[in-house]
Protein backbone atom coordinates (compact mmCIF):
# COMPACT_ATOMS: atom_id res chain seq x y z
CA UNK A 1 0.00 0.00 0.00
CA UNK A 2 1.01 3.50 -0.92
CA UNK A 3 2.00 5.10 2.52
CA UNK A 4 3.97 8.46 0.98
CA UNK A 5 0.09 10.21 -0.07
CA UNK A 6 -3.33 9.34 0.58
CA UNK A 7 -4.09 10.11 -3.35
CA UNK A 8 -2.58 6.47 -3.98
CA UNK A 9 -3.89 4.96 -0.91
CA UNK A 10 -5.17 1.34 -2.00
CA UNK A 11 -5.70 -1.04 0.92
CA UNK A 12 -5.46 -5.09 -0.70
CA UNK A 13 -7.25 -7.35 1.37
CA UNK A 14 -7.80 -10.87 1.16
CA UNK A 15 -10.29 -12.39 -1.63
CA UNK A 16 -13.95 -13.15 -0.61
CA UNK A 17 -15.84 -13.53 -3.75
CA UNK A 18 -19.47 -13.67 -3.59
CA UNK A 19 -19.60 -14.21 -7.74
CA UNK A 20 -18.62 -16.68 -9.64
CA UNK A 21 -16.11 -15.76 -12.43
CA UNK A 22 -17.84 -13.98 -15.75
CA UNK A 23 -21.24 -12.91 -13.44
CA UNK A 24 -20.35 -9.64 -12.83
CA UNK A 25 -18.06 -7.44 -15.14
CA UNK A 26 -17.03 -4.07 -14.44
CA UNK A 27 -14.79 -1.15 -15.96
CA UNK A 28 -12.79 2.09 -14.58
CA UNK A 29 -13.38 4.97 -16.82
CA UNK A 30 -11.51 8.35 -15.60
CA UNK A 31 -8.31 7.68 -13.82
CA UNK A 32 -7.77 11.33 -12.42
CA UNK A 33 -7.47 9.99 -8.98
CA UNK A 34 -5.27 7.52 -7.46
CA UNK A 35 -8.09 6.32 -5.52
CA UNK A 36 -9.34 4.37 -8.80
CA UNK A 37 -6.95 1.47 -7.48
CA UNK A 38 -8.61 0.55 -4.36
CA UNK A 39 -11.81 0.95 -5.79
CA UNK A 40 -10.76 -1.60 -8.23
CA UNK A 41 -8.92 -4.08 -5.66
CA UNK A 42 -11.85 -4.23 -3.81
CA UNK A 43 -14.21 -4.98 -6.35
CA UNK A 44 -12.21 -7.75 -7.73
CA UNK A 45 -11.76 -8.94 -4.31
CA UNK A 46 -15.34 -9.84 -4.12
CA UNK A 47 -14.95 -11.27 -7.45
CA UNK A 48 -15.88 -8.89 -9.90
CA UNK A 49 -14.38 -9.10 -13.16
CA UNK A 50 -12.22 -5.95 -14.59
CA UNK A 51 -12.57 -6.27 -18.32
CA UNK A 52 -11.59 -2.58 -19.90
CA UNK A 53 -10.26 0.67 -19.03
CA UNK A 54 -10.81 4.31 -20.73
CA UNK A 55 -8.80 7.26 -19.88
CA UNK A 56 -7.75 10.21 -22.40
CA UNK A 57 -4.52 10.12 -21.18
CA UNK A 58 -2.16 6.90 -22.41
CA UNK A 59 0.02 7.16 -19.31
CA UNK A 60 -2.36 6.69 -17.01
CA UNK A 61 -3.98 3.74 -19.33
CA UNK A 62 -0.75 1.98 -19.60
CA UNK A 63 0.16 2.75 -15.56
CA UNK A 64 -3.50 0.97 -14.73
CA UNK A 65 -2.75 -1.92 -17.06
CA UNK A 66 0.39 -2.99 -15.47
CA UNK A 67 -1.53 -3.33 -12.08
CA UNK A 68 -4.58 -4.98 -13.86
CA UNK A 69 -3.49 -6.59 -17.01
CA UNK A 70 -7.17 -8.29 -16.85
CA UNK A 71 -8.37 -4.91 -18.23
CA UNK A 72 -8.20 -4.15 -21.89
CA UNK A 73 -8.06 -0.50 -23.13
CA UNK A 74 -11.01 1.08 -24.54
CA UNK A 75 -10.66 3.61 -27.87
CA UNK A 76 -13.25 5.68 -25.80
CA UNK A 77 -15.73 6.16 -23.22
CA UNK A 78 -18.38 5.27 -25.46
CA UNK A 79 -16.92 1.74 -26.06
CA UNK A 80 -17.69 1.18 -22.26
CA UNK A 81 -20.74 2.32 -22.09
CA UNK A 82 -22.21 0.51 -25.37
CA UNK A 83 -21.08 -2.63 -23.84
CA UNK A 84 -23.82 -4.24 -22.42
CA UNK A 85 -21.78 -6.54 -20.12
CA UNK A 86 -20.37 -4.45 -18.58
CA UNK A 87 -22.63 -3.92 -15.14
CA UNK A 88 -20.76 -1.36 -13.19
CA UNK A 89 -18.45 1.65 -14.13
CA UNK A 90 -15.96 2.80 -11.29
CA UNK A 91 -14.75 6.18 -11.93
CA UNK A 92 -11.87 8.49 -10.22
CA UNK A 93 -12.34 11.62 -12.69
CA UNK A 94 -11.76 15.01 -11.52
CA UNK A 95 -14.37 15.87 -8.81
CA UNK A 96 -16.09 18.52 -10.33
CA UNK A 97 -16.61 16.04 -13.18
CA UNK A 98 -17.54 13.11 -11.24
CA UNK A 99 -21.39 13.76 -11.35
CA UNK A 100 -21.60 14.55 -15.32
CA UNK A 101 -19.88 11.04 -15.58
CA UNK A 102 -22.31 9.24 -13.43
CA UNK A 103 -25.17 10.82 -15.93
CA UNK A 104 -24.05 9.45 -19.02
CA UNK A 105 -23.26 5.95 -17.01
CA UNK A 106 -26.64 5.77 -15.84
CA UNK A 107 -28.10 7.00 -19.08
CA UNK A 108 -26.28 3.73 -20.45
CA UNK A 109 -28.23 1.38 -18.36
CA UNK A 110 -24.98 0.55 -15.74
CA UNK A 111 -24.67 1.57 -12.39
CA UNK A 112 -21.87 4.15 -10.97
CA UNK A 113 -19.46 3.61 -8.37
CA UNK A 114 -17.40 6.93 -8.16
CA UNK A 115 -14.64 8.08 -5.84
CA UNK A 116 -15.52 10.75 -3.15
CA UNK A 117 -16.25 13.37 -3.42
CA UNK A 118 -18.82 12.28 -5.74
CA UNK A 119 -20.00 15.74 -6.82
CA UNK A 120 -19.18 19.64 -5.95
CA UNK A 121 -22.61 21.34 -6.16
CA UNK A 122 -26.10 21.57 -4.99
CA UNK A 123 -26.82 21.71 -8.41
CA UNK A 124 -25.27 18.53 -9.37
CA UNK A 125 -26.79 16.72 -6.45
CA UNK A 126 -30.46 17.22 -7.55
CA UNK A 127 -29.26 15.79 -11.65
CA UNK A 128 -28.12 12.84 -9.53
CA UNK A 129 -30.78 12.78 -7.93
CA UNK A 130 -33.29 12.69 -10.56
CA UNK A 131 -31.09 10.57 -12.70
CA UNK A 132 -31.35 7.89 -10.16
CA UNK A 133 -34.97 8.33 -10.13
CA UNK A 134 -35.40 8.12 -13.83
CA UNK A 135 -33.12 5.18 -14.38
CA UNK A 136 -33.18 2.94 -11.58
CA UNK A 137 -29.27 2.64 -11.35
CA UNK A 138 -27.21 3.17 -7.87
CA UNK A 139 -24.70 6.53 -7.84
CA UNK A 140 -22.68 4.65 -4.93
CA UNK A 141 -19.66 6.74 -3.51
CA UNK A 142 -15.98 4.92 -2.57
CA UNK A 143 -15.98 6.88 1.18
CA UNK A 144 -12.64 5.23 1.42
CA UNK A 145 -12.00 6.11 5.35
CA UNK A 146 -14.86 4.04 6.39
CA UNK A 147 -15.10 1.44 3.65
CA UNK A 148 -11.54 0.34 3.52
CA UNK A 149 -10.32 0.61 6.68
CA UNK A 150 -10.97 -2.08 9.00
CA UNK A 151 -10.51 -0.78 12.40
CA UNK A 152 -13.74 1.53 11.23
CA UNK A 153 -15.46 -1.24 9.89
CA UNK A 154 -15.02 -3.42 13.02
CA UNK A 155 -15.99 -0.34 15.23
CA UNK A 156 -19.06 -0.05 12.84
CA UNK A 157 -20.18 -3.89 13.96
CA UNK A 158 -19.27 -2.91 17.62
CA UNK A 159 -21.82 -0.11 17.69
CA UNK A 160 -24.47 -2.37 16.00
CA UNK A 161 -24.24 -5.10 18.74
CA UNK A 162 -24.62 -2.41 21.47
CA UNK A 163 -21.21 -2.34 22.89
CA UNK A 164 -21.27 1.31 23.58
CA UNK A 165 -24.95 2.12 23.70
CA UNK A 166 -26.45 4.94 21.45
CA UNK A 167 -23.96 6.78 19.83
CA UNK A 168 -24.18 10.56 20.86
CA UNK A 169 -20.97 12.04 19.46
CA UNK A 170 -18.46 11.15 17.06
CA UNK A 171 -15.42 13.57 16.56
CA UNK A 172 -13.23 12.86 13.61
CA UNK A 173 -9.61 14.36 12.34
CA UNK A 174 -8.42 13.64 8.91
CA UNK A 175 -5.20 15.00 8.70
CA UNK A 176 -3.24 14.67 5.04
CA UNK A 177 0.00 14.58 3.82
CA UNK A 178 -0.15 17.53 0.77
CA UNK A 179 2.52 15.92 -1.10
CA UNK A 180 2.18 19.34 -3.37
CA UNK A 181 4.85 18.45 -5.92
CA UNK A 182 2.75 15.03 -7.08
CA UNK A 183 -0.53 16.34 -7.28
CA UNK A 184 -2.38 17.45 -10.37
CA UNK A 185 -3.14 21.28 -11.51
CA UNK A 186 -6.85 20.33 -10.42
CA UNK A 187 -6.04 19.85 -6.94
CA UNK A 188 -5.48 23.70 -6.98
CA UNK A 189 -8.18 24.73 -8.35
CA UNK A 190 -11.07 25.53 -6.15
CA UNK A 191 -14.12 24.88 -8.81
CA UNK A 192 -12.39 21.59 -9.73
CA UNK A 193 -11.44 20.10 -6.20
CA UNK A 194 -14.66 21.98 -4.81
CA UNK A 195 -12.92 22.65 -1.51
CA UNK A 196 -11.85 21.10 1.44
CA UNK A 197 -15.06 20.06 3.63
CA UNK A 198 -16.65 19.27 0.06
CA UNK A 199 -13.20 16.95 -0.71
CA UNK A 200 -12.09 15.59 2.26
CA UNK A 201 -14.85 16.31 4.88
CA UNK A 202 -16.82 14.08 3.09
CA UNK A 203 -15.47 11.03 4.51
CA UNK A 204 -16.30 12.99 7.98
CA UNK A 205 -19.83 13.63 7.37
CA UNK A 206 -20.43 10.04 6.21
CA UNK A 207 -18.89 8.47 8.77
CA UNK A 208 -21.03 10.70 11.61
CA UNK A 209 -24.14 9.30 9.82
CA UNK A 210 -23.17 5.85 9.51
CA UNK A 211 -21.42 5.29 13.16
CA UNK A 212 -24.88 7.57 14.99
CA UNK A 213 -27.69 5.99 12.58
CA UNK A 214 -29.05 9.40 11.48
CA UNK A 215 -30.81 10.28 8.34
CA UNK A 216 -30.25 14.14 8.43
CA UNK A 217 -28.41 16.50 10.25
CA UNK A 218 -27.85 20.69 9.94
CA UNK A 219 -24.73 22.24 9.97
CA UNK A 220 -24.19 24.66 12.82
CA UNK A 221 -20.78 26.07 11.74
CA UNK A 222 -18.09 25.33 9.62
CA UNK A 223 -14.51 27.43 8.60
CA UNK A 224 -11.82 26.90 6.08
CA UNK A 225 -8.23 28.57 5.99
CA UNK A 226 -5.28 28.54 4.04
CA UNK A 227 -2.82 28.79 6.54
CA UNK A 228 0.97 27.26 5.59
CA UNK A 229 0.32 27.17 1.58
CA UNK A 230 -0.18 30.97 -0.05
CA UNK A 231 1.74 29.95 -3.31
CA UNK A 232 -1.72 27.68 -4.02
CA UNK A 233 -4.43 30.66 -3.06
CA UNK A 234 -7.32 28.66 -4.20
CA UNK A 235 -6.34 25.92 -1.67
CA UNK A 236 -7.81 25.73 1.56
CA UNK A 237 -5.26 23.50 3.48
CA UNK A 238 -7.57 23.73 6.93
CA UNK A 239 -11.64 23.32 7.42
CA UNK A 240 -13.67 22.00 10.27
CA UNK A 241 -17.20 21.83 10.95
CA UNK A 242 -19.77 21.35 13.97
CA UNK A 243 -23.09 19.31 12.84
CA UNK A 244 -26.01 17.95 14.70
CA UNK A 245 -27.59 14.77 13.61
CA UNK A 246 -32.02 14.71 13.56
CA UNK A 247 -32.03 11.95 16.12
CA UNK A 248 -29.69 14.51 18.56
CA UNK A 249 -26.18 13.36 18.24
CA UNK A 250 -23.35 15.57 17.82
CA UNK A 251 -20.73 15.72 15.66
CA UNK A 252 -17.14 17.72 15.16
CA UNK A 253 -14.36 17.53 12.50
CA UNK A 254 -11.42 18.77 11.22
CA UNK A 255 -9.60 17.85 7.83
CA UNK A 256 -6.25 19.72 7.03
CA UNK A 257 -3.34 18.75 4.58
CA UNK A 258 -0.86 19.95 6.94
CA UNK A 259 0.69 16.74 7.95
CA UNK A 260 4.49 17.05 8.93
CA UNK A 261 7.06 15.10 6.99
CA UNK A 262 8.23 12.80 9.94
CA UNK A 263 4.83 11.16 10.02
CA UNK A 264 5.41 7.54 8.82
CA UNK A 265 2.05 7.54 6.90
CA UNK A 266 -0.07 10.04 4.94
CA UNK A 267 -2.34 10.94 7.87
CA UNK A 268 -2.90 10.33 12.12
CA UNK A 269 -6.33 9.78 11.16
CA UNK A 270 -8.37 9.31 14.36
CA UNK A 271 -11.83 9.20 15.50
CA UNK A 272 -12.96 9.11 18.79
CA UNK A 273 -17.00 7.72 19.30
CA UNK A 274 -18.95 8.67 22.14
CA UNK A 275 -21.54 6.42 23.19
CA UNK A 276 -24.66 6.32 26.50
CA UNK A 277 -22.29 3.33 27.77
CA UNK A 278 -18.80 3.54 26.49
CA UNK A 279 -16.59 5.10 23.63
CA UNK A 280 -14.20 4.14 20.91
CA UNK A 281 -10.92 5.12 19.90
CA UNK A 282 -9.67 4.25 16.37
CA UNK A 283 -6.31 5.28 14.84
CA UNK A 284 -6.73 4.40 11.77
CA UNK A 285 -3.11 4.45 9.75
CA UNK A 286 -0.65 4.61 12.77
CA UNK A 287 -0.43 4.22 16.14
CA UNK A 288 2.30 7.30 16.76
CA UNK A 289 6.15 6.22 17.81
CA UNK A 290 4.52 3.17 19.02
CA UNK A 291 2.43 0.59 16.01
CA UNK A 292 3.32 2.10 12.38
CA UNK A 293 0.71 -0.85 11.03
CA UNK A 294 -2.47 1.30 12.51
CA UNK A 295 -5.79 -0.32 12.32
CA UNK A 296 -6.08 -0.14 15.81
CA UNK A 297 -9.47 0.25 18.08
CA UNK A 298 -9.68 0.60 21.56
CA UNK A 299 -13.06 0.32 23.06
CA UNK A 300 -14.00 1.20 27.25
CA UNK A 301 -17.39 0.52 28.17
CA UNK A 302 -18.58 -1.16 31.35
CA UNK A 303 -17.19 -4.66 30.88
CA UNK A 304 -13.54 -2.90 30.97
CA UNK A 305 -10.77 -1.55 28.31
CA UNK A 306 -9.48 -3.39 25.60
CA UNK A 307 -7.26 -2.64 22.45
CA UNK A 308 -7.68 -4.38 19.19
CA UNK A 309 -5.10 -4.67 16.36
CA UNK A 310 -7.41 -5.10 13.06
CA UNK A 311 -4.87 -5.13 10.20
CA UNK A 312 -5.89 -8.15 8.47
CA UNK A 313 -8.18 -9.35 10.61
CA UNK A 314 -12.02 -7.57 9.81
CA UNK A 315 -11.83 -7.31 5.99
CA UNK A 316 -14.14 -5.11 3.51
CA UNK A 317 -17.50 -6.23 2.98
CA UNK A 318 -18.61 -3.26 1.08
CA UNK A 319 -17.53 -4.20 -1.90
CA UNK A 320 -19.25 -7.63 -1.82
CA UNK A 321 -22.38 -6.20 -0.94
CA UNK A 322 -22.20 -3.56 -3.35
CA UNK A 323 -21.59 -6.04 -6.44
CA UNK A 324 -24.27 -8.21 -4.78
CA UNK A 325 -26.77 -4.98 -4.45
CA UNK A 326 -26.41 -4.60 -8.46
CA UNK A 327 -27.22 -7.65 -9.13
CA UNK A 328 -30.13 -7.95 -6.80
CA UNK A 329 -31.24 -4.48 -6.31
CA UNK A 330 -31.14 -4.30 -3.18
CA UNK A 331 -28.93 -1.62 -0.32
CA UNK A 332 -27.12 -3.59 1.44
CA UNK A 333 -23.72 -2.04 1.28
CA UNK A 334 -25.34 1.81 1.48
CA UNK A 335 -28.41 3.04 0.77
CA UNK A 336 -28.60 5.48 -1.69
CA UNK A 337 -29.98 8.15 0.58
CA UNK A 338 -27.22 7.82 2.77
CA UNK A 339 -24.62 8.04 -0.36
CA UNK A 340 -26.52 11.75 -1.26
CA UNK A 341 -26.77 12.94 2.44
CA UNK A 342 -23.38 12.80 3.25
CA UNK A 343 -22.49 14.66 -0.04
CA UNK A 344 -25.25 17.15 0.54
CA UNK A 345 -24.07 17.88 3.59
CA UNK A 346 -20.41 18.46 3.18
CA UNK A 347 -21.39 20.97 -0.02
CA UNK A 348 -23.55 23.01 2.72
CA UNK A 349 -20.69 23.01 5.02
CA UNK A 350 -18.52 23.87 2.26
CA UNK A 351 -21.17 26.44 0.84
CA UNK A 352 -21.41 28.56 4.60
CA UNK A 353 -17.91 28.18 5.66
CA UNK A 354 -16.45 31.50 7.52
CA UNK A 355 -12.93 32.04 5.90
CA UNK A 356 -10.09 32.67 8.03
CA UNK A 357 -7.48 34.82 6.99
Amino acid sequence: MQNKDGMNYAPQGKPNPVVNKGEFAFAAIALDHGHIYGMCNGLIEAGADLVAVYDPDPAKVEAFINKFPQAKAAASEEEILNNPSIKLVAGAAVPSERCALGLRVMDHGKDYFTDKTPLTSLEQLEQAKAKVKETGRKYMVYYSERLHVESAVFAGQLIEQGAIGRVVQVIGFGPHRLNAPSRPDWFFEADKYGGILCDIGSHQIEQFLYFTGAKDATVVNSKVANYKNKNYPELEDFGDATLIADNGATNYFRVDWLTPDGLGTWGDGRMTILGTEGYIEIRKYIDIARDPSGDHLYLVNHEGEKHYSLRGQVGYPFFGQLVLDCINRTENAMTQDHAFKAVELCVKAQLQAVRVE
